[in-house]
């Protein structure tokens, strides 16, 4: 690897996180959780048993303490083997710890954090709905206050997670006479709830047990505690989505897709180097040995871009344009970056056996999760538009 100065406790991290998958998440069960859609929990179990589960979450609560750029650290090693992890990690770890942080009430976080630290928790991101997408604002999913409880009706679509989560955070419409960012919510669903229905959606990648799906909430009624942030949270719901929030998610998509990519590339030049044609393996031909390259090159921009944005939410310093620079840079570089490992591995990069393929299907998405390319490009360019416009008054 390039010489990339992190912190010496960020470096005994990742190698106890490579030891940990090393051990505990093999090639074998990798390939096995992806293609029977299991979420392993006994894995998950030990993940949380190393206390990695709390670094989005205060010592007074249970927690290692807030560290962005550690929580990212673990979401690449772990994605390098298997999102059937990674993506567990992510629900308890920033949509659990780090929502209930910053939105929760003090009875709120005196709850949930404690066994969120310990993994015995998980969160579903409940947002996008058939008709929204990158357009958070305008979700049609309703809440409504009817004596004590909270009765919620609608639906939410791509919700990751949602089949082995505890909780849902969902994003309501609390107030349908109120105006565009005065009349949202956001509520814990708990997954069992009355009314809650859910359905699996066959999708491309991202294949393990915390599966891809759609939920149908049916008058579904919790208590008023359940709203996130209390009353104060009540038509409130647009200050905790956005934010730090939505820019942390952004970086959570891009440590992803940096974790695949790096995995992808290790392969490809173990391929290189063992695959022989014409009397020499493929790796000592200019045309392997240049697409290798250009690849870590694109990987090592892509950690710096990722991780100077991390470093940035750490010290709560505004980065929104960072973190949209980061999730559109990195999810297209990797994007860009497994294909061109797949076409190192010819025919093997295609087939079930070999990795590749599976990380082909994965890296697909990302540049469409967690707000797409455009979404992104739109951010980044309103961000220096409202810049200009500050400068020149």
């Amino acid at each position: 690897m390039l010489r990339y100065d992190e912190p010496h406790e960020l470096v005994l991290l990742r190698e106890t996180l490579r030891r940990f998958v090393d051990a505990e998440m093999p090639r074998s069960e990798a390939a096995r959780w992806d293609a029977e859609g299991i979420f392993p929990q006994d894995v998950y179990r030990k993940l949380a048993a190393l206390g990695v589960m709390g670094l989005t979450i205060p010592e007074e609560f249970g927690g290692a303490g807030r560290d962005i750029p550690a929580t990212m650290a673990v979401i690449e090693e772990l994605s390098k083997r298997s999102l059937a992890v990674a993506v567990p990690y992510i629900a308890t770890a920033c949509y659990g710890g780090m929502n209930v942080v910053k939105c929760g009430t003090e009875q709120q976080k005196r709850e949930y954090l404690p066994k969120l630290a310990a993994g015995q928790l998980m969160f579903a991101f409940g947002v996008t709905e058939p008709d929204v997408g990158g357009d958070v604002a305008s979700v049609k999913t309703t809440a409504r206050r009817d004596g004590g409880e909270i009765v919620v009706n609608g639906a939410k679509r791509f919700i990751t997670g949602a089949n082995i989560a505890d909780y849902i955070y969902t994003v309501v419409r609390s107030d349908p006479s109120a105006p565009r960012y005065k009349n949202l919510s956001i509520v814990l669903i708990p997954r069992e709830t009355r009314g809650v229905r859910i359905e699996r959606i066959k999708s491309l990648g991202m294949r393990g047990g915390a599966s891809t799906t759609d939920i149908t909430f049916d008058d579904v009624r919790i208590p008023e505690s359940h709203i996130l942030g209390g009353d104060a949270g009540w038509n409130n719901g647009w200050s905790l989505i956005a934010g730090p929030g939505l820019d942390v998610e952004r970086l959570e998509v891009a440590a992803m897709a940096l974790g695949i990519a790096e995995a992808a590339v290790a392969d490809a030049t173990e391929y290189a180097a063992t695959r022989r044609q014409f009397g020499k393996a493929i790796g000592d031909f200019q045309v392997i040995q240049h697409a290798l390259a250009e690849a870590r090159t694109d990987l090592h921009a892509s950690r710096l871009v990722l991780y100077h944005a991390a470093t940035l939410a750490q010290r709560n310093e505004p980065c929104s344009a960072e973190s949209s620079m980061a999730k559109l840079f990195v999810t297209e570089r990797a994007h860009k970056t497994v294909l061109a490992c797949q076409s190192i591995l010819g025919a093997y990069g295609c087939v079930e056996g070999f990795d590749m393929e599976r990380y082909v299907r994965d890296i697909l998405i990302f540049p469409i999760v967690g707000g797409s390319s455009s979404i992104q490009r739109n951010n980044i360019a309103k961000y220096f538009q409202r810049n200009r416009v500050a400068a020149r008054g």
